[in-house]
């Protein structure tokens, strides 16, 4: 169930406040998009600088005691964290995917998601919620949503209504399938931040849209939410492989309709299950290598114009890792997960390995 402002949200009790003509259909994330405590709350987090986050970590991101403890997130991944271990967590690379932030009030529990899909979300918040809401269904739930941007044409989705069909783009079923199931669920979600579709949409010069944000970073202890963006250096560990699980696992029936677990609630630690990767998929790479940069944007990406700098760089490093490993079973031997342990610094190095962080 959904609550804005501490009261139950329904289309029923939006319905006085909407506009909206009688012949379009009733819209549940339509509503939301327009009530005014949630866009207020969208101004003021689009009021905050966004945070740039490396691996050294910006002296903000500091605690008195001792380095920052933070856990990185990539596309299809999430991560339920205990406050008492974990500082702040964050995804970024997002256009047309969706961060999604849960976190208990009383415990402080946070779980935090990259959904790409509407395929995964049902299964993807059971996922999430297993180890925030400890049973308790009465628990008082925040919740966070940021990320895609309106990625269709003006001409297909006004600013006041959101088109169905085909036409819809990846954003808008995304965003709406998020919603729904909130609704439906037992739990109480009080929806705290909606920086999506129109709210997190700029335009440039071009009149090319844009999203504002692409990532987020929580902090565990408090709750605050801040737009954040992380450098290559601060996607870890093992950044290549987790990249490559994202691709691989739309081969795998295994993960099929789930979200990618990585992370190791109890033990701070990173467990990257052993995935596997298809001769299939080694030949597309091949066929693709010999693409332009605008022709691999175009053939690799839901939203091109809207990619960030390093997107055809992180491709061709992808593609790179699977044809030099072309059997999967040399990057999981004896299908053993790969597993990363926190050093004193707050960073991470392989277990049995002495070499820190891209596990490559």
């Amino acid at each position: 169930m959904i609550f804005v402002d501490g009261l139950p949200f329904s289309l029923k009790s939006s319905s006085s406040s909407s506009s909206s003509s009688k012949s379009q259909p009733s819209d549940l994330l339509v509503a939301l998009m327009e009530h005014q405590v949630l866009v207020s709350a969208t101004h003021s987090f689009k009021s905050i600088q966004e945070r740039k986050v490396s691996a050294s970590m910006d002296s903000k991101l500091i605690t008195s005691s001792n380095s920052s403890r933070y856990v990185y997130l990539f596309q299809r991944e999430y991560a339920t964290v205990d406050p008492s271990l974990v500082h702040y967590v964050g995804t970024d690379e997002a256009t047309t995917c969706v961060g999604v932030v849960i976190r208990n009030r009383k415990n402080g529990m946070t779980s935090v998601s990259h959904m790409d899909s509407p395929k995964i979300v049902d299964i993807g918040f059971s996922q999430m919620l297993a180890l925030v809401v400890d049973h308790n269904l009465d628990a008082d739930l925040d919740v966070h949503l940021v990320g895609a941007f309106k990625d269709v044409s003006p001409n297909h989705a006004s600013g006041r209504s959101i088109s169905q069909g085909k036409r819809d783009g990846y954003s808008i079923p995304l965003c709406r399938k998020i919603v729904e199931t909130m609704q439906k669920r037992p739990e109480k979600f009080h929806v705290k931040t909606l920086c999506v579709l129109r709210h997190n949409t700029k335009y440039d010069s071009q009149g090319n849209a844009l999203p504002i944000f692409n990532g987020l970073l929580v902090e565990t202890s408090s709750g605050t939410l801040i737009p954040a963006s992380f450098d290559k250096t601060s996607r870890c560990p093992d950044e290549i492989v987790r990249r490559l699980r994202v691709s691989s696992s739309h081969e795998d029936p295994s993960w099929q309709g789930k979200l990618l677990d990585t992370y190791d609630t109890k033990t701070d630690r990173f467990i990257i299950a052993p995935c596997s990767w298809t001769k299939h998929l080694v030949q597309i790479v091949l066929s693709l290598q010999s693409l332009s940069d605008s022709e691999i944007l175009a053939s690799c990406s839901t939203s091109p114009l809207a990619e960030g700098p390093e997107f055809v760089d992180n491709e061709r490093r992808l593609w790179n890792y699977l044809i030099k490993n072309p059997d999967w079973i040399t990057t999981f031997p004896m299908r053993q997960p790969r597993v990363f342990e926190r050093t004193g610094d707050g960073c991470w190095k392989r277990a049995g390995f002495s070499s820190q962080g891209q596990g490559t």
